[in-house]
C-alpha cells in the first residue's frame, strides 16, 4: 500500500512539473491602462497585494498566472461551490438506477435483469444521441451571463427548447413505434428468448417520457450555465425520490407489474422533473411566452414553443451536429458492448454481470461528470471576462489575455487527477457491494474482474471528462468528435477479439478511454485557444 501511494505521489509530481514546463509564467499586457483590473484580479485570486512579488507584477503591468496546484484560493473555492451540488445532482441518477437494478434483481431472474439492462442501455443511447443540446447550450448561456446579457439568455433558451421539442418527438416515435427493431441492435434476433419478454415492454413504456426527459436536460443545462447547480439538485431530489418510492409498489405489490413497473415509476418521475423545470424557468422570467393578437400572454404549448429564425439557431445546429456525431460514436461503442455481452452465454449471467458492473462504475463516475460540468461552466465565463476586459481597455484589435482562464483549466485538470485516484481506490474498496445488486453467486463472481477494470477507468475518465469539459467550454466540439470517433473505432476493433470473456469486453472501454485521453492532452498542451501565441510558436 505504501508503494502505491509513493507511486501516485511521484506520478502526480511529474505531471505537475510537466504542466509547469509548458506554461509561461507571466504575460505582458499591451497597456498599463489595465492596471486596476490586474489589482482586482490579484485580490480575486487571494494574493496579498502588499507582497514584493505582486507589487512588481503590478508595476510591470503583468497579469499573474494562477498556481496549478490546489492552494485553497478563490479558484478552488469556486470549483467546490459548483462541484459539490453538481456531484449530488449527478449522484441521484445512478443511485436511483441502482435502486431499479436492486428491485429488479430481487426478482431473482437473470433474464429480467439482463432484459431491463439492455432496454435501459438502448433508451440511454437513443436519448444521448438526440440530447446533444445541453453540451452546446451551457457554454452559450455561461458566456451570455458573463456579458450580463439577460435577453441573450432568454433567446438561447427559446431556441434550445424548440429544437429539443422536435428531437424529443422524433425519439419518442422511434422507440415507441419500433421497439422490436431497436432492440434487435443488441439482442439476438430470436424474439422467443426470455430476455425479449422483459426488454420490449420496458422500452415501449420508457419511450413515453422521451420528450419530457429531453426538455428537462435543457432546464438543467440552463441553470448549469447560470452557475446555479442547487435548483437542478432540488428538482432531481424530488423526481427521483418519487421513482424510488414507486419502484417496489409497481414491480411487486400491489401492482405486480415486474420489470414494466420499473419503467412506469421512471416515467412518472421524468414527468415530475419536466414540470418543475418549466415552473422554475417561467417564474424567473427566463421562459417568456409570445403575445397573442390581443396583446395577452400565450401560456399554452404553442405560446411557449415557437420556431426561431433559422439564422439565430445556426450556431446551435452546427455545434449540435458535431456533438451528435460524437454522441453517435459513443453510443455505437456502448451498444457494441451491450451486444457483445448479450451473446456471451445463453443463461444471461454475463449480461446481468455487465449490468451490475456498469452500475457500480456509474456510481463512482458521478464525480467525473461533476468535474466536467464545472469545467464547461468556469472556462467560458473566464473567457468572456477576458474578452470584456479587452473591450473595456479600447484595445479591440488585441487578443484577449487568457492567462486566468488557462490557469483555471490547469487547476481543474490537477483536481481531476486527484479525484480520479480517489475514485479508483473507492471502487476497489466497493467490490463487496456486488452482492447488493444480485443474490446469485455466479453473477457476483462474473462481475468482479470487470469492476476492477472499471477502477482503472475511474482514474483515466475523470481526467478525460474534465479535459473534454474544458473543450466544451471553449466550444471546440470538432476535436471532441474526432477523438471520440477514433476511440470508438479502436473499441469496436477490440471487441472483435473479446471472444467469450466479459473482462475482454471491458477492455474495449480501456481502449476508448486511452484514445480520448490522447485527444485531451493534445488539445490542452498544443491546440487550445487558451495557450499564448508565444508558447504555440
Amino acid at each position: 500500500m505504501k508503494f502505491c501511494w509513493l507511486f501516485y505521489a511521484l506520478l502526480f509530481q511529474g505531471y505537475t512539473a510537466f504542466i509547469t514546463s509548458r506554461e509561461p509564467g507571466l504575460n505582458n499586457f499591451q497597456s498599463t491602462s489595465l492596471m486596476k483590473q490586474h489589482k482586482r484580479l490579484i485580490e480575486w485570486k487571494g494574493l496579498p497585494l502588499s507582497s514584493q512579488e505582486n507589487t512588481k507584477i503590478i508595476a510591470e503591468g503583468k497579469k499573474p498566472s494562477p498556481s496549478i496546484l490546489p492552494s485553497g484560493d478563490a479558484i478552488d473555492t469556486k470549483i467546490f461551490q459548483l462541484a459539490f451540488p453538481a456531484l449530488l445532482n449527478f449522484a441521484i441518477g445512478p443511485l436511483i438506477g441502482a435502486v431499479d437494478t436492486f428491485w429488479v434483481g430481487r426478482m431473482e431472474n437473470a433474464f429480467a435483469l439482463g432484459g431491463q439492462g439492455a432496454a435501459n442501455q438502448l433508451f440511454s443511447s437513443a436519448f444521448w444521441f438526440f440530447s446533444f443540446l445541453p453540451s452546446v447550450i451551457t457554454p452559450l448561456i455561461a458566456q451570455a451571463r458573463g456579458r450580463d446579457d439577460t435577453e441573450g439568455i432568454r433567446t438561447r433558451i427559446s431556441e434550445a427548447i424548440f429544437i429539443a421539442f422536435v428531437m424529443g418527438l422524433a425519439g419518442t416515435a422511434l422507440l415507441g413505434l419500433f421497439p422490436h427493431k431497436v432492440l434487435s441492435l443488441v439482442l439476438k434476433s430470436d424474439s422467443h428468448l426470455p430476455t425479449w419478454s422483459y426488454a420490449q415492454p420496458y422500452l415501449t413504456i420508457r419511450a413515453v417520457t422521451f420528450l419530457p426527459a429531453l426538455l428537462s436536460t435543457i432546464g438543467f443545462a440552463v441553470f448549469r450555465g447560470l452557475q446555479d447547480v442547487v435548483t437542478p439538485l432540488r428538482i432531481s431530489l424530488w423526481s427521483n425520490l418519487i421513482n424510488a418510492l414507486l419502484d417496489p409498489l409497481f414491480i411487486f405489490a400491489p401492482a405486480r407489474l415486474g420489470v414494466v413497473g420499473a419503467a412506469v415509476a421512471t416515467c412518472i418521475a421524468e414527468i415530475v422533473a419536466f414540470s418543475l423545470y418549466a415552473k422554475e424557468l417561467i417564474q424567473r422570467k427566463l421562459l417568456v411566452p409570445k403575445k397573442n393578437a390581443n396583446g395577452d400572454d400565450h401560456w399554452f404549448l404553442w405560446g411557449l414553443v415557437h420556431a426561431p429564425p433559422l439564422k439565430s439557431i445556426v450556431p446551435l445546429l452546427i455545434g449540435g451536429l458535431t456533438m451528435q456525431v460524437r454522441a453517435f460514436a459513443i453510443n455505437a461503442a456502448l451498444l457494441g458492448v451491450t451486444r457483445a455481452t448479450q451473446r456471451l452465454d445463453n443463461k444471461g449471467t454475463a449480461a446481468a454481470a455487465h449490468a451490475i458492473s456498469a452500475q457500480l462504475f456509474q456510481l463512482g463516475s458521478i464525480a467525473s461528470l461533476a468535474m466536467s460540468t464545472v469545467a464547461s461552466v468556469m472556462i467560458p465565463i473566464e473567457v468572456s471576462k477576458a474578452t470584456k476586459e479587452r473591450d473595456e481597455s479600447l484595445l479591440t484589435n488585441a487578443k484577449p489575455d487568457f492567462t486566468q482562464a488557462r490557469g483555471v483549466a490547469n487547476r481543474l485538470l490537477v483536481w481531476a487527477f486527484i479525484v480520479g485516484i480517489f475514485l479508483a481506490l473507492l471502487q476497489l474498496a466497493s467490490l463487496p457491494l456486488l452482492s447488493f445488486f444480485s443474490p446469485l453467486a455466479e453473477i457476483q463472481e462474473a462481475a468482479k474482474l470487470p469492476s476492477m477494470i472499471g477502477a482503472f477507468l475511474q482514474l483515466v475518465n475523470c481526467f478525460v471528462w474534465t479535459g473534454e469539459g474544458i473543450q466544451q467550454g471553449n466550444q471546440d466540439f470538432t476535436s471532441l468528435a474526432v477523438a471520440t470517433i477514433f476511440g470508438t473505432i479502436g473499441m469496436l476493433i477490440s471487441l472483435r477479439f473479446a471472444g467469450d470473456s466479459l473482462a475482454k469486453v471491458w477492455g474495449g472501454f480501456v481502449v476508448l478511454s486511452l484514445v480520448r485521453l490522447v485527444g485531451v492532452l493534445r488539445y490542452h498542451f498544443f491546440t487550445s485557444p487558451l495557450i499564448s501565441k508565444e508558447k504555440k510558436e
